[in-house]
């Protein structure tokens, strides 16, 4: 009888485990990074990502308006200028269909002496459908961008982006 409970619990615990996991993310991505002409926020410039990658979540496409401060500051790590992430949102889609929304909680760009832009990002999951109807959790995004084109002043307009995501995502259901 005690062997029969004990089965019974390990079977139950092991479905509720593949419901709703915690899960380590790490997902690589790229993709163009566009200055729109929204003005979400003023003395501002709002800058949309629309990136695609894979990572241990499975293949996903990303689609964010990020909301930078136009107030540079110089430092010797950033000879070139270094700005704020004011805010901004963001939807990952997965393969299965699944969406999982994040709030952009802070951030920075730094210019580099090549003109590379470092970009850190941090997020905190806001909503989702599918396997992240339930899903919390907190992601960073580091990435580099560089200036494919620029406008007459010399301010970018389209750039590459490529980066890397991680994190930790409670609550989400089931398997990529």
């Amino acid at each position: 009888m005690k062997r029969l409970v004990t089965v019974i619990l390990m079977f139950l615990f092991s479905v509720a485990a593949g419901y709703a996991q915690d899960s380590s993310v790490k997902m690589q991505s790229s993709g163009p990074e566009m200055v729109t002409a929204y003005n979400v926020q003023v003395n501002t410039t709002t800058c949309e990502e629309k990136l695609a990658g894979n990572g241990s979540l499975g293949q996903f496409t990303y689609r964010e308006l990020r909301v930078d401060s136009n107030n540079f500051t110089v430092t010797d790590a950033c000879p070139n200028g270094h700005l704020q992430v004011t805010g901004g949102e963001g939807i990952f889609r997965f393969s299965d269909g699944s969406l999982m929304s994040v709030n952009i909680t802070g951030g920075s760009i730094c210019i580099d002496a090549n003109q590379f832009g470092h970009l850190t990002e941090t997020y905190q999951v806001s909503s989702g459908t599918g396997r992240f109807q339930k899903a919390t959790g907190e992601l960073s995004h580091t990435a580099t961008l560089n200036v494919v084109l620029s406008d007459a002043s010399g301010n970018p307009l389209l750039l590459t982006h490529t980066g890397t995501f991680d994190g930790t995502i409670i609550g989400v259901a089931g398997s990529k």
